[in-house]
């Protein structure tokens, strides 16, 4: 499709603005579409936009009579205005559901860990021909950038990786189809959706299950990007690849084709219950190999390192409580 693009929100000088990015340099897309002051404002008119900077992107005489600026000298926000809605799929992804029944012991506190992956397995199996999936919403409050510390917070000391593939809105959708859903993807991006495992279970009201709130709202919890790279150029999104490595050791590695709930399901579910609105962003799910699994959580000085493929990677420091963020 010619020469591809990226979108991201970046700082220079403290100024924010929504960038393209071809070849690790950055356009301002403002001056490309002077309207367009924000992702969001870009995409809030996503198909004539897209194919306004495609048009640009193609013209290398015009691009060269535009400024542009090499990635590395600015700062890279998230791609995605962190005032929009941020819905994420629980339990998407079948070996990572049997990875944590085993990991968590959920089920027969007398089982083997081969009896509870069977079990898991076919519950599973089972969802997936006649379940529906288990979405929660999460806070935008949390998002950080691609590159940007992670904070533990004061509480709980089993914080948890789940690298995800996000999935960014570009048309306002409600009560959409399963065969229209992909209609109404702008582009995709990479979401690590961190996760302290103690607080989720709320015993004091074991009625009420789990709590997402405060298991995996904290700033900095949610690191995005580092952009969008558009629905155009990414072939087959239920075939991904997503890595994760801890202080260069592999930890997480999958494919999104392990989904229990395609993309389209999980559109067409989620906006059966509430609108969506461009620049808001489901992420899909994590694939195995958490630090559940590995009994092995986040510590201060750790490193984290997350790609999914085309999509960019991610690193970002793990740093303490009482650690300011670079932000």
């Amino acid at each position: 499709m010619g020469v591809q693009f990226s979108i991201g929100t970046f700082s220079a000088g403290g100024k924010y603005f929504p960038g393209m990015v071809i070849a690790d340099r950055v356009y301002s897309i403002s001056s490309v579409i002077p309207e367009v002051t924000s992702t969001t404002v870009l995409l809030s008119d996503w198909k004539s936009n897209f194919e306004r900077l495609n048009e640009f992107a193609q013209d290398e005489q015009k691009r060269a009579a535009f400024d542009s600026t090499p990635v590395v000298d600015l700062q890279t926000l998230p791609p995605v205005t962190p005032t929009g809605q941020l819905i994420a799929a629980g339990a998407n992804y079948r070996q990572h559901v049997i990875e944590i029944t085993v990991a968590h012991q959920l089920g027969d506190p007398d089982a083997s860990a081969e009896a509870l992956r069977e079990q898991a397995a076919q519950e599973v199996d089972e969802r997936a021909q006649n379940g529906e999936p288990y979405v929660w919403i999460g806070s935008a409050s949390g998002m950080s950038g691609a590159y940007d510390d992670v904070l533990l917070p004061e509480v709980g000391n089993d914080h948890d990786w789940e690298l995800e593939l996000g999935v960014v809105i570009g048309r306002d959708a409600y009560r959409v189809s399963e065969q229209d859903a992909m209609d109404y993807v702008a582009g995709y991006t990479i979401c690590n959706d961190i996760t302290t495992r103690s607080l989720v279970p709320r015993k004091d009201i074991p009625m009420m299950g789990t709590d997402w709130m405060r298991s995996k709202n904290h700033p900095t919890f949610f690191p995005t990007g580092p952009y969008i790279v558009p629905a155009a150029f990414v072939e087959d999104p239920h075939d991904l690849e997503i890595r994760l490595s801890l202080n260069g050791t592999p930890m997480q590695q999958g494919n999104t084709s392990d989904m229990v709930f395609n993309i389209p399901k999980l559109i067409s579910y989620i906006s059966s219950f509430m609108s969506l609105h461009p620049g808001d962003m489901v992420i899909t799910g994590s694939p195995q190999g958490n630090g559940s699994h590995w009994g092995r959580f986040l510590q201060a000085g750790d490193v984290i390192e997350g790609n999914i493929t085309g999509l960019g990677t991610q690193r970002n420091l793990v740093r303490d409580p009482s650690a300011g963020n670079r932000a």
